[in-house]
C-alpha cells in the first residue's frame, strides 16, 4: 500500500522578511517603486498639506501613489480592498514599507489628487521619451466608453422627471390609502411586519421624490451643441447616457491619443459625451500644449501623422485639421464602402429575411433614370409610357440642379405599374420625380478635402495603421488590467481615474522596453 509524507496545517512557522529584497527587478513594482523614487517630482503633492506646525504627520504621497497604481495594475480599484492589501499581502507591505494606511486616506488622496496626478502624468511621459518610447511620428486616436458609479435609471429630461414625481406621488397615495383600508377595517391578516414593510416603502418614496425635486431646482436641461436637450442624472450630472457594445451605458468615454513606436499613452481625458466629433479638438489641442510645456517639441502635430476612426469625423474636425496643415487621416461612415477590398462584405452579413418576422419583399422602386425626359424638357415619359409634366425647371437637389416632373392623378391611379412606382400606393396620388441635369459649382468642403486625402493609396496605408496602434492599448486596461469601470462621480475626479488607467499602462511599457528590462516580467503588458 502507497505511503505519504504526513502534513499538518496547524503548524506555526515564524519568517523574516526583507521589505526591499521583496520589490524584484524586471516586475512592474521595481519599476514602479524606481519611477516613484527617482524620476518623478512629487513637490506638487506639498500644497495638499497644512500640517507644518500642527496637526498629525501626513502619509507620504510617494507611498499613497506606489500603492494605488500597483493595486490598478491587478485590476483593484476599491479603497478598502486597497486598505486590506497592505496588511495581507508581502508586496503591498513592502511598497507601503508596512504603514497601512486608512482606507478613506487612500480614497481622499485618488479624488483629491486630479491636478498632481496630471502631473505625474506628464512626468512619465517625459521619462518614456528619454528612454526612446515614443517616436512623435504617429498618433492614434480614439476612446472607449466605460460605465461610471452613477445610474442610468435616473437618467431623463426635465419633463421626465416631472412625469417620474407623479408616477411616485400615485404609488405613495396607493400606499396611503391601502393603508387608511387596512386601519378601518381592522384586518388581522395584516401583521406588523406587512405594516412596516408598507410605511418603509411610503418612506422610501417619499425620499426620493424629494431627491428629484431637489435636482430640479437646482439644474436645468443640459443642451447638446446641435440644439437637442440631452439627459441629465441625479447621480452623476456630468456622465451620459452612452451606447456600448455592452448595451446603453451610463458613463464617460476615455479618449487617449498613443504614439505608434510602443503604444504609449501621451494625452488622456474623460468626457460625459455619447458622441465623439466634439472630442477631437480638446484632446490635441492638449497634446499640443504637453509636449510644448515638456519642452518635446514646439508643435508635435505639424511633424507627424493623426489618425482617428469614423466617430471624429466632421466638418469642424476636417477644417480643424487642414487648416492646421496636420497630416491627418480621419475617415467618414462610407468609408469601408468606398474600399475595393471590401466591396463583397455584404455577403458576410446576415440577413432576416428568413425570420418569421422578416418584411415581406417588395419589387424595387422605379427610380429617376428610368424616367425619359423630352428634349425640351416639357414632360417625361414614365415606365408605364404615360406623360409626367413639368413642374419646376430648376430644383435644387444636393449638389446638382435638376427638373421635377409630376404625374396627373387620373393617370396614375388607374396605371398597373402603380405598386412599383410608389413607396405608399395606398395614400400617395401621383409619381413625382427630379431628374438630375446640371452640377452646382461649389468650393470642396473639408470633408470632401478629407475624403479625398483617405481614399488615396498613402491614407489608406496609413489609416490600416490606426487599429494596431490604439485598440490594443483598451485591451491591455480593460481586459488584460481588469480596469473596466469608473468607480468616482464627477468629470474632475473621472478624468484623473482615467489618467491613472493609463499611466498603469505606460509603466508596464517601461517595465518592458525601458533601458532596466530583465528577463523577469509582468504578464499584465499590454
Amino acid at each position: 500500500m502507497a505511503r505519504y509524507k504526513t502534513y499538518d496545517y496547524g503548524q506555526t512557522k515564524m519568517l523574516p522578511v526583507s521589505y526591499e529584497r521583496q520589490i524584484l527587478p524586471g516586475t512592474f513594482e521595481h519599476t514602479l517603486n524606481e519611477l516613484i523614487d527617482n524620476q518623478v517630482d512629487l513637490a506638487a503633492f506639498d500644497a495638499r498639506y497644512h500640517n507644518d506646525a500642527t496637526g498629525a504627520p501626513a502619509y507620504d504621497p510617494a507611498i499613497l501613489l506606489k500603492i494605488v497604481l500597483f493595486a490598478y495594475s491587478k485590476g483593484i480599484t476599491s479603497s478598502r480592498q486597497i486598505e486590506a492589501l497592505c496588511r495581507e499581502n508581502v508586496l503591498f507591505m513592502a511598497l507601503s514599507a508596512d504603514t497601512q494606511p486608512h482606507f478613506t486616506t487612500i480614497a481622499d488622496f485618488i479624488s483629491g489628487s486630479a491636478a498632481q496626478i496630471a502631473q505625474i502624468f506628464r512626468d512619465v511621459l517625459l521619462v518614456c521619451d528619454e528612454a526612446g518610447l515614443i517616436g512623435k511620428q504617429m498618433f492614434a486616436v480614439d476612446g472607449v466608453k466605460l460605465p461610471s458609479n452613477a445610474s442610468k435609471e435616473w437618467s431623463g429630461t426635465q419633463a421626465e422627471y416631472s412625469k417620474k414625481i407623479e408616477k411616485m406621488e400615485r404609488a405613495v397615495e396607493r400606499l396611503l390609502s391601502r393603508h387608511r383600508e387596512v386601519d378601518a377595517e381592522s384586518a388581522t391578516e395584516t401583521t406588523p411586519a406587512m405594516q412596516a414593510a408598507r410605511e418603509q416603502q411610503i418612506k422610501t418614496l417619499n425620499a426620493a421624490i424629494e431627491k428629484v425635486r431637489g435636482f430640479l431646482r437646482r439644474h436645468s436641461d443640459k443642451v447638446a451643441s446641435s440644439g437637442r436637450v440631452k439627459k441629465s442624472n441625479i447621480t452623476d450630472n456630468e456622465s451620459a447616457k452612452m451606447p456600448s457594445s455592452k448595451g446603453v451605458i451610463q458613463g464617460y468615454s476615455g479618449v487617449a491619443v498613443v504614439d505608434a513606436r510602443h503604444q504609449i499613452v501621451v494625452e488622456a481625458q474623460a468626457f460625459g459625451e455619447g458622441q465623439e466629433h466634439d472630442l477631437l479638438i480638446p484632446v490635441l489641442d492638449a497634446t499640443r500644449k504637453t509636449f510644448r510645456d515638456l519642452h518635446l517639441s514646439e508643435d508635435v502635430l505639424k511633424h507627424s501623422i493623426v489618425t482617428a476612426d469614423a466617430g471624429y469625423c466632421s466638418e469642424a474636425n476636417s477644417r480643424y485639421l487642414l487648416d492646421g496643415e496636420v497630416d491627418a487621416y480621419v475617415a467618414d461612415p462610407q468609408f469601408r464602402k468606398r474600399d475595393v477590398r471590401f466591396a463583397d462584405a455584404a455577403r458576410h452579413r446576415p440577413t432576416r429575411q428568413s425570420e418569421p418576422f422578416a418584411k415581406p419583399k417588395r419589387h424595387p422602386l422605379f427610380a429617376p433614370k428610368d424616367f425619359k425626359p423630352s428634349k425640351d424638357l416639357s414632360y417625361c415619359q414614365c415606365p408605364a409610357g404615360k406623360r409626367l409634366h413639368r413642374n419646376g425647371a430648376r430644383v435644387r437637389m444636393g449638389d446638382h440642379w435638376g427638373v421635377k416632373f409630376a404625374g396627373s392623378k387620373r393617370t396614375c391611379q388607374q396605371c398597373v405599374l402603380r405598386h412599383q412606382c410608389l413607396r405608399h400606393p395606398e395614400h400617395t396620388p401621383a409619381r413625382q420625380v427630379t431628374i438630375a441635369r446640371e452640377r452646382l459649382e461649389k468650393p470642396l468642403s473639408y470633408s470632401a478635402r478629407m475624403r479625398a486625402r483617405i481614399d488615396s493609396e498613402h491614407g489608406r496605408h496609413w489609416y490600416g495603421r490606426r487599429l494596431a496602434i490604439v485598440e490594443p492599448v483598451f485591451a491591455n486596461i480593460r481586459s488584460t488590467r481588469k480596469l473596466n469601470r469608473l468607480t468616482l462621480r464627477g468629470r474632475k475626479k473621472v478624468n484623473a481615474q482615467w489618467q491613472l488607467y493609463c499611466l498603469v499602462h505606460n509603466i508596464g511599457k517601461l517595465q518592458r522596453y525601458g533601458p532596466k528590462q530583465t528577463t523577469l516580467r509582468d504578464p499584465g503588458n499590454g
